[in-house]
């Protein structure tokens, strides 16, 4: 499976321009026969708080209907965030969508950033996700997510790949990289993280970071045009990985559940 990483330098709290923006990636991914193509947190607009300008309802989403329509007509998967209402919160959501336009993954963040003030506004989810796209299984996670391994154990089961879409600033960016690393060693498998560029409307600056890992942690060769890296995911490469050195059979989960 071929997948493109987009290190968006994302408009702040401007859904018509970031959209607009999306858009000439996802062509020129569809013209390099990309399977999938993936884009930060919160993509139309920045990593904001402010639900009562940015939050749709779900069931009538702009967002989602423009990805459906540029999936189906590109013929392309596409890997987005956005911001839904739920009450008095909102939820901080991914949503995949295959090449026909049909919503196949979503994913609701498990662990809001209480740092910044992500928990005052935004619910948390309790559900992992996981699904089978071109013979893969996908599981899903945002931003700080990253930072809880038990998470991604618990995809690993069955995952082929884990994506991390965020909004990760600068100065905490060797943290990134260097988590993103060790989810990948820790459980082989491939992790993908992709991260924004720029500086936000909170003025927190952002530098080109997305990287995609294998289950040894080294980051895989990649084409690079623009702020787009695409990349090869073969998941028989890992098979033929842990088949020589599987260190996941060793895991005593049930240990584990009694000590945390």
């Amino acid at each position: 499976m071929t997948i493109a990483t987009v290190s968006l330098n994302q408009i702040w709290e401007d859904k018509k321009s970031n959209i607009l923006l999306c858009e000439e990636y996802i062509e020129e991914a569809s013209r390099k026969k990309v399977d999938l193509i993936i884009f930060p947190e919160m993509t139309l607009t920045g990593f904001s708080t402010n639900i009562e300008k940015i939050a749709e309802e779900e069931s009538r989403s702009e967002t989602i209907k423009k990805f459906q329509d540029l999936a189906k007509f590109f013929k392309i998967a596409i890997l987005f965030g956005l911001v839904i209402n739920n009450g008095e919160k909102a939820l901080n959501k991914s949503i995949f969508i295959d090449n026909k336009g049909t919503v196949l993954g979503k994913y609701l963040k498990i662990h809001p950033f209480s740092f910044s003030g992500e928990d005052k506004y935004f619910n948390a989810g309790n559900k992992l996700e996981q699904f089978n796209f071109k013979d893969t299984i996908i599981g899903l996670t945002i931003c700080y997510d990253l930072r809880f391994p038990e998470l991604y154990s618990a995809l690993s089961k069955k995952s082929d790949l884990i994506i991390n879409i965020a909004n990760w600033p600068k100065k905490r960016v060797e943290h990134w990289t260097t988590l993103l690393k060790a989810r990948a060693i820790e459980n082989q498998i491939f992790v993908a993280g992709i991260n924004r560029v720029g500086i936000d409307g909170n003025s927190l600056e952002y530098i080109e970071s997305s990287n995609c890992f294998n289950a040894n942690g080294s980051p895989l060769k990649y084409t690079q045009i623009n702020d787009m890296k695409i990349y090869e995911i073969d998941k028989s490469w890992t098979d033929e990985f842990k088949e020589k050195f599987n260190t996941t059979n060793d895991r005593k989960i049930e240990f584990y559940k009694g000590i945390l």
